[in-house]
């Protein structure tokens, strides 16, 4: 009997290691900029970089200011938040267009720091706290970011609360069981903006 629960142990601690050491998302975590894929969502906070071809003197690195807006030469107060940076190079090309003729414009997020660009974990975990996205990031990965569960957490009731298309969803996970058995389909792909929420056990 105890052989057999060693080997069950041994089984899942290596289901664990496997996921771990395949994540690439782990291999970038030494970056302290969250990449930003072309559905990133810009936020207050985030540092554009707006390339003007054939324009350098137009071309800037500027901050989205707090109310939620962007300046640049020839571009003044130009709305940046809750638009990809395809979408947000389009309307500057707009402005643009008065002053150049067919203007091409290129926004890179070179720092993804707004809310938009993290993945809270709230409650059961070691150290409850907001972690950088990084693209292809998994549950797996936010739970060891934070120090893992908790000792009185359920992993088993966790959740992930998401916003789409202005509608909360929760979806449910059992983390307990991707971290201590090795659940691989619990391991589910995480976006920016989530929220994973590991509750406490009930006594």
């Amino acid at each position: 009997m105890m052989r057999t629960s060693v080997h069950k142990a041994v089984t899942a601690m290596a289901l664990v290691l496997l996921t771990v050491l395949g994540s690439p998302s782990l291999v970038a975590q030494e970056s302290t900029s969250a990449a930003a894929s072309s559905e990133y969502i810009i936020g207050p906070g985030d540092t554009l970089q707006v390339f003007i071809w054939r324009n350098a003197e137009l071309s800037a690195t500027v901050p989205v200011r707090p109310d939620g807006k962007i300046s640049t030469p020839l571009v003044e107060d130009m709305v940046a938040v809750g638009k990809t940076p395809s979408k947000l190079a389009r309307d500057i090309e707009a402005v643009l267009s008065e002053y150049i003729r067919s203007p091409q414009v290129n926004v890179i997020v070179t720092n993804a720091v707004s809310t938009f660009s993290q993945v809270r974990v709230l409650g059961q975990v070691a150290t409850p706290q907001a972690v950088p996205y990084r693209e292809g990031m998994t549950v797996l990965d936010a739970v060891l970011a934070v120090g893992g569960l908790g000792e009185f957490a359920a992993g088993n009731r966790g959740k992930i609360v998401r916003v789409v298309g202005g509608k909360q969803q929760e979806i449910k996970v059992r983390i307990g069981d991707l971290v201590n058995k090795g659940d691989v389909s619990q391991n589910l792909p995480l976006q920016p903006g989530d929220v994973l929420v590991v509750p406490e056990s009930r006594f």
